[in-house]
Formats: structure tokens, sequence, C-alpha cells
């Protein structure tokens, strides 16, 4: 199956691929890895997500600020391949960051998230390595960013 048929059978509308906030390129090629910079919590309707995960979020909300860094992930490889997800042949490791209290521990179920999502996209070819890591802070504020390196 075409990865955009198994979006539409999903129901996943993939959102614009927002710009970078910095000085940095939101993909690069180098070999046959595309690098993916971290994706924040951002929205379709360009509003952020934001607050620390376990004073402001719980894990629900978190799980789908995850579940958004991937949609935006996705939307910047389907950018960098050309519009053409089928170029993807798997997904190396993600690598999420989640603006979290000092007691909160559970990071690795607020990454799934994306995990899961990026899974269920590329079926096989998605499954991962990943780590999920608590900061103290994100850029603007965000709950959750996941960055990605994928194989092409």
């Amino acid at each position: 199956m075409k990865i955009e048929d198994r979006l539409k059978s999903l129901n996943i509308t993939l959102p614009n691929a927002p710009d970078p906030v910095g000085a940095y390129v939101a993909s690069k090629i180098s070999g046959k890895f595309l690098f993916i910079s971290g994706q924040v919590s951002l929205k379709s309707d360009g509003k952020l997500i934001t607050g620390k995960v376990g004073k402001d979020l719980n894990l629900e909300q978190a799980q789908e600020a995850a579940k958004i860094c991937g949609l935006n992930i996705l939307s910047q490889l389907k950018k960098a391949c050309g519009g053409d997800l089928n170029k993807i042949k798997s997904c190396i490791k993600l690598t999420g960051y989640v603006n979290s209290t000092d007691d909160f521990i559970k990071q690795p179920l607020v990454i799934n998230g994306a995990s899961d999502l990026i899974s269920s996209v590329f079926e096989n070819t998605g499954k991962h390595t990943r780590a999920a890591v608590s900061v103290n802070s994100l850029p603007l504020g965000a709950a959750v960013e996941v960055d990605a390196i994928f194989e092409i």
C-alpha cells in the first residue's frame, strides 16, 4: 500500500511543514539518511501546545502533543522527499524531549504519541530506536519536541 493511501485509511491529513524558527534547516540528507530537525507541538492552526507536563498538561494531553510533533515530522519528510513518502525505506530513530516537572517519570509514554503514529503510517519499516528525555524547558515553551532520522 502506498503511504498516501495509508494516510487516508488512517484519516490523517498532514499539516504544512513548519518553517524553522532559528538558524538551521528543517531537514538534511546525508548519504542514504534523512535527518529531520526537532519538531515542536505546533498544531496545524498555528497554535503551539505549551506548558510543563505533570503540571500544566496531563499524560493524555502530552501524548497528543507528541503526536502533533509526529505529524510535523511526516510533513517535513514529505517536503524533503519531493512529495513522495514512498521514498522512505525505514525510520531509524526518534528522540523525544518532554518539558516536564522534576517528578514526572512517564516520558516514554508521552513519546509513544509520536512513535505510534510513525509505526502506524510506515508499519514494519516505521519501527525505530528511540530516546525519551525530560528537559526543563523547550523552545517557545513547547510541551514536546521530537527529532528523527530516516533511511531513504
